[in-house]
């Protein structure tokens, strides 16, 4: 088990030869919550899991779009490395409490909202989470269909019949991509641990081949990192850079905020930190120049500038290189729906009701609820995914702010990993029937002014920056609310041990 600083009254003890072991209630804790033993996930295994979230169709859009803004290239890279080094820097912080204690995110909450207001946002993330599922696995669903229809023309008859808005043959496809979804993630997170360290390098070598090809086709003169047109004034230009920054921040707020389902499997935090280093600038900087140049190289070889990765590998000439770009393509998306999507409700949903709700049980609630959700209908009417994600979106930043604020802040690194499992009122975290109405009452407010800005038209391109303003109003609420805490947190004893 990893090191904890626990207090003196709750720490496991010595008697004899054995070890009397702290009581975890039944109503907060089973095998897939509780402390883990197994920490042994190294930089490589962190530097995999920001490779699966990276290396994906959508990262690749948006990687692609900071290029369109006008900007010149050294300022698009620039603000690619601020916005990243901002992502990497709250991922460390993210990541230690969880690396501390060896549990997930929706564990640790409870140092914050209490062992059972933890459920708030554990639900929250879930639901974004459970979302996101559906439209990913879609996305898979469709380059799969893009696959099969190259290869097999006569099932284009099954694109005709439709049943909830998908055909037959998208039934199929879905269904298919959904199994191996599942199948993977039944086997558990060595499984899931294995899987990434494998598909997110598979991306680069099918980027990478596909940016040669390209410029075998076009040659390097035709290679342009600035794709736009537009000329803007300092002033834009300055507006622009900020708010490519902060899209970069919130493009990676979904898997940042629940980083520690995994940072609880690192070796050490220097592990963490190494990974998080390799995974986050390096890899993000090396990832986008390589689209660029292909998107670039789009424009010269096509005749138009095309931003989506599938119909780039579709127009190769070559069926096998097809077949194998699409496919790896299809793999890079069932890493990033598995990592961001798919552990996250599992451990989400599992918190909510461990002793009827397992980690796998949990996943599945999600998988077969992004069936529900038909998310190829969601996906299709781009105004019901803007307010239904960015409602669900406003919620982030807040719950960033109070985890971080609470654990540093006001806590100051601090923890009762056994109270995390104490479901009885003398439990350090019991705080009001196992809710702490301080972390609600600075959730509440900055998820309200969140909400403000999403749904008020004249606030559009503030809204960009909703995941700055949410975590710094919560945090700072938190910040005061909690205040005296802080005093009496200092009084409390803690020392440093070690469990076994």
């Amino acid at each position: 088990m990893p090191n904890q600083e626990i207090t003196s009254a709750t720490a496991s003890s010595e008697q004899g030869a054995g070890i009397i072991k702290p009581y975890y209630s039944p109503r907060l804790c089973n095998d897939d919550l509780a402390p883990t033993r197994d920490q042994n996930w190294s930089w490589y295994n962190i530097f995999s899991f920001w490779m699966s979230d990276v290396h994906s169709m959508g990262g690749y859009v948006v990687a692609a779009s900071f290029f369109t803004l006008g900007l010149t290239s050294w300022q698009v890279l620039l603000c690619l490395l601020c916005g990243i080094c901002i992502v990497q820097i709250c991922a460390n912080l993210v990541a230690k409490p969880s690396q501390q204690a060896g549990v997930p995110y929706a564990v640790i909450c409870r140092q914050a909202f209490g062992v059972f207001g933890a459920n708030i946002p554990a639900v929250i993330r879930g639901l974004i989470a459970f979302a996101w599922y559906g439209i990913q696995t879609y996305l898979a669903a469709s380059a799969l269909m893009l696959v099969l229809l190259k290869f097999f023309p006569s099932l284009t008859p099954l694109t005709v019949p439709h049943w909830l808005g998908l055909s037959a043959l998208g039934w199929i496809c879905f269904g298919i991509m959904w199994v191996l979804q599942a199948m993977v993630f039944w086997h558990g997170m060595s499984a899931i641990k294995r899987f990434i360290d494998v598909a997110g390098p598979a991306v680069y070598v099918v980027m990478l081949m596909l940016a040669g090809w390209i410029l075998y086709k076009t040659g390097l003169s035709n290679i342009s990192f600035t794709l736009s047109t537009k000329t803007l004034t300092v002033g834009q230009q300055g507006w622009e850079m900020l708010t490519a920054t902060a899209l970069v921040v919130s493009y990676f707020s979904g898997p940042l905020l629940n980083f520690g389902d995994f940072s609880r499997y690192g070796k050490s935090m220097s592990e963490i930190r190494r990974g998080n280093r390799w995974g986050l600038p390096f890899n993000f900087l090396l990832f986008s120049i390589v689209t660029v140049v292909i998107v670039s190289g789009t424009q010269s070889l096509f005749g138009q500038m095309i931003t989506d990765p599938i119909e780039t590998v579709s127009r190769v000439g070559n069926s096998v290189a097809v077949a194998l770009g699409l496919l790896t393509m299809i793999i890079a998306t069932i890493g990033i729906n598995i990592v961001a999507n798919f552990v996250s409700p599992a451990f989400d949903f599992s918190n909510c009701s461990p002793q009827k709700i397992s980690f796998r049980t949990g996943g599945m609630i999600a998988a077969v609820g992004s069936v529900l959700l038909t998310p190829w209908n969601l996906f299709q009417s781009p105004e019901l995914i803007h307010y239904t994600l960015d409602v669900l979106g406003a919620f982030i930043g807040p719950l960033f702010g109070i985890l971080l604020a609470d654990y540093y802040l006001i806590k100051r690194g601090h923890m009762d990993v056994n109270a995390l499992f104490n479901a009885s009122p003398s439990g350090r975290y019991w705080y009001r029937n196992g809710f702490n109405p301080k972390a609600i009452g600075a959730l509440v407010p900055a998820v309200l002014i969140g909400l403000v800005i999403s749904f008020t038209p004249s606030l559009h391109q503030v809204a960009n920056f909703s995941w700055f303003i949410g975590a710094f109003l919560a945090g700072g609420f938190y910040r005061y609310i909690a205040r005296h805490d802080r005093a009496t947190g200092n009084a409390m004893g803690y020392m440093k041990t070690e469990v076994e």
